[in-house]
């Protein structure tokens, strides 16, 4: 579990997205890892397989490669990283599983002041999960929806963020990951329960929550 805040930026050494599909990945952050942990590239989650030094090896799975961007990895690609949460962290963005629900198209940016508003188009296979003002991860980045249509949205990037992140090198029309609010899908889970009938099923795994129907209207 992750909470997309960025800790650095890597950058990519090697790849084989062929076969074996792996990707190698520089940084030092990665100095303070073992064979086995989990780390967020690009909101992905994925397993430091082996280590040397500063580079981390992963391994890659067709579904992966399937569902997220990092098929389209090349040497010297900058990538988001971020370390499994600790139970004695603090959650400064918001619950992140690593697991990407989509890729969408960036559209561009326009600065406003010293921040940046970044438009992305909007794929309608997790649109009921993205709400104005809700969180959102891209990139494996924690962010805010600002604006909302039917098939786009934007988000509001304070500068240490555009910074610190492959935000700043995106090209208009390349692909980025998303992974919704899980929050957001639970609730809908939720709900199909008691529009099926489970009435006393879902009351009980409301309760067990803390919640009740007039909660969820």
């Amino acid at each position: 579990m992750f909470t997309g805040i960025i800790e650095q930026v890597g950058r990519v050494v090697r790849t084989n997205l062929s076969g074996s599909s792996k990707v190698a990945i520089s940084a030092p952050l990665l100095k303070a890892v073992s064979p086995g942990e989990s780390i967020a590239v690009n909101g992905v989650c994925l397993t430091v397989a082996e280590l040397s030094g500063t580079t981390a090896v992963f391994d890659i799975s067709r579904e992966t490669l399937r569902r997220s961007t990092l098929g389209n990895l090349k040497v010297d690609d900058e990538v988001n990283l971020e370390r499994a949460l600790r139970l004695d962290s603090r959650l400064g963005g918001h619950i992140v599983q690593g697991h990407v629900d989509a890729t969408a198209k960036y559209l561009g940016h326009k600065k406003s002041g010293e921040s940046y508003e970044i438009a992305f188009s909007l794929p309608q296979s997790i649109a009921q999960y993205v709400c104005l003002k809700g969180s959102i991860a891209v990139n494996g980045i924690s962010l805010t929806v600002a604006s909302l249509s039917e098939d786009r949205f934007s988000v509001a990037v304070i500068p240490y963020t555009w910074h610190n992140t492959t935000l700043k090198t995106l090209r208009t029309g390349q692909m980025v990951n998303l992974e919704a609010d899980i929050l957001a899908k639970y609730v809908e889970r939720l709900l199909k329960f008691r529009s099926s009938g489970s009435q006393d099923k879902t009351t009980s795994i409301l309760e067990k929550l803390g919640l009740s129907d007039q909660q969820l209207g």
